[in-house]
């Protein structure tokens, strides 16, 4: 019996090894060049033991083919592509669009999965058609009082607390003002009345910023969210947003109310009805905008909106407490155009800072947040200028972070130089080397937003106190292996100082 239970054993080892280690050679076989992968995890093993950020990852599978323009590689045992060369990235991000139009990471119908960023097919062409309209300048400049009154109480804030300590640790602190500028725009909760929805929203985000093992799962099933109609969602965060969007519709008795915010803005695109999808130019499905789905949408602006901007708003303050030059030469800019625009900060005011937005260009530039990039194949495609065929459901793998800090792009990319941001230095650049928010047809959608609500709070705060670095600055900073985007282990911390401002 021991010899039979021995025998069964080791066949059960040996089919593991052979099920889990099957496609290895995949590359091999295509003469592609990519790193060894490990039984089970693939190439990601410092990923999947949470030692290091999937962004980092990524990252160090660039840095090691510096002369390949296609790398073969496997998210646990999938093999998939990561693409170096930026005219193949035009192709497969803008050109050829129609084949790599999805993200491959959807969920199914029920629990948020009808949202903008994880939706895909005719859904995502659906919604991507229909709420587009919601982020144009002019329902910005609408939503602009809504940011600036936050930027406000923020402001008022840290100004209260200075007056008790002079470091901060910016990151959990800025977090408290895009938590409540999203509350107020996108689910028209007012700033006096955030309360115990602060609260919750925090307990969300611990939730859905923090990895859990279902990632990885999910990279070698790719389908099965989709294939059982489930998401990875926790039925709290699922309630959360539902009971959100139900009381909404309550107070406003299902009709926009004159807010403004992304709730009335929905709630607009919910009286036209039906959504028709279009793709290349025939109607292929249609989508009701139903409370589900506007649950998805409030849910996909929370997680968009709130962790991403609070994170590069940190980011970008810490460059500024190390290179005084650049801040000095921010605030002079700050001061003059807010003088020229009567004292007041409008959403005019910002366009005008020109400085600024190399400043936060730049942050981006060294602080990509969201990676890596992916899409997925939803036919065979031949990569063009190789003999690389990418199979029908292939995952496409981009390194934001490598062509950041690629020198062939960026010289002395370890430097923060928000010049390189000069409209003649952009233009020598190809314009698939600066993708903090992707590029082409399934680009972030709410960039200008991001943009805005970031760079209305870095102007208030600079207009009335400065950065430096404090005793407990680490000026090493690492990025959190555990969180599902780009950020500070361990925070950021800085001393905030009032500025002596001329009467």
């Amino acid at each position: 019996m021991s010899l039979v239970f021995v025998s069964l054993l080791i066949v059960l080892i040996c089919a593991l090894y052979y099920y889990f280690t099957r496609n290895f050679n995949y590359w091999k076989s295509r003469n592609v060049p990519g790193p060894e992968p490990v039984i089970l995890v693939g190439n990601l093993k410092d990923s999947a033991l949470r030692r290091k950020n999937l962004g980092v990852v990524i990252q160090e599978i660039y840095d090691m083919f510096p002369e390949e323009k296609v790398v073969g590689m496997y998210r646990m045992t999938s093999p998939c592509v990561l693409i170096r060369d930026l005219d193949i990235l035009k192709h497969i991000l803008i050109k050829d669009f129609e084949v790599f139009t999805d993200r491959g990471i959807e969920f199914g119908s029920e629990g948020l999965g009808q949202n903008l960023f994880t939706a895909d097919g005719d859904t995502w062409t659906a919604l991507r058609n229909r709420f587009t309209p919601i982020f144009t300048s002019g329902k910005l400049k609408n939503m602009f009082y809504l940011m600036d009154e936050g930027a406000n109480t923020f402001v008022d804030y840290i100004g209260a607390e200075c007056q008790k300590r002079k470091e901060f640790e910016v990151h959990s602190l800025l977090q408290t003002y895009t938590l409540s500028t999203i509350s107020a725009c996108a689910f028209g909760v007012s700033y006096d009345s955030l309360g115990d929805k602060m609260k919750a929203l925090q307990l969300v985000d611990q939730i859905i910023t923090t990895t859990s093992y279902g990632s990885e799962f999910i990279m070698m099933y790719p389908t099965i969210m989709k294939d059982l109609n489930v998401s990875l969602m926790p039925s709290s965060i699922k309630n959360f947003f539902k009971n959100l969007v139900t009381n909404i519709l309550i107070q406003r008795n299902g009709k926009p109310s004159g807010r403004n915010d992304f709730m009335d803005l929905i709630l607009e695109i919910r009286e036209m009805g039906e959504i028709n999808s279009s793709k290349f130019g025939n109607k292929t499905a249609t989508l009701e905008i139903t409370e589900d789905v506007m649950a998805a949408q409030a849910f996909i602006f929370y997680t968009a909106g709130y962790e991403t901007s609070a994170t590069t708003m940190a980011y970008m303050l810490y460059q500024l407490a190390l290179n005084p030059d650049i801040q000095n030469k921010l605030i002079a800019e700050i001061d003059e155009v807010i003088q020229a625009h009567n004292g007041k900060v409008t959403y005019d005011t910002l366009k005008d800072m020109k400085y600024l937005n190399k400043v936060f260009d730049e942050t981006l530039r060294m602080y990509s947040i969201v990676e890596p990039l992916q899409r997925k194949a939803v036919r065979e495609y031949k990569i063009p200028g190789t003999d690389v065929v990418i199979e029908k459901d292939m995952m496409v793998l981009i390194s934001p972070r490598g062509i950041h800090h690629d020198k062939k792009y960026y010289p002395k990319p370890e430097v923060f130089n928000p010049d390189r941001f000069d409209p003649e230095e952009v233009g020598k650049r190809h314009p698939c080397a600066y993708l903090p928010f992707g590029i082409g047809p399934r680009n972030c959608i709410g960039m200008r937003f991001g943009k805005l609500q970031s760079q209305l709070c870095i102007v208030k705060v600079l207009s009335k106190f400065t950065v430096e670095p404090s005793k407990n600055t680490d000026r090493n900073l690492k990025v959190a292996s555990r969180r599902v985007i780009i950020g500070p282990d361990g925070g950021i911390h800085l001393n905030i100082i009032p500025r002596k401002l001329k009467a």
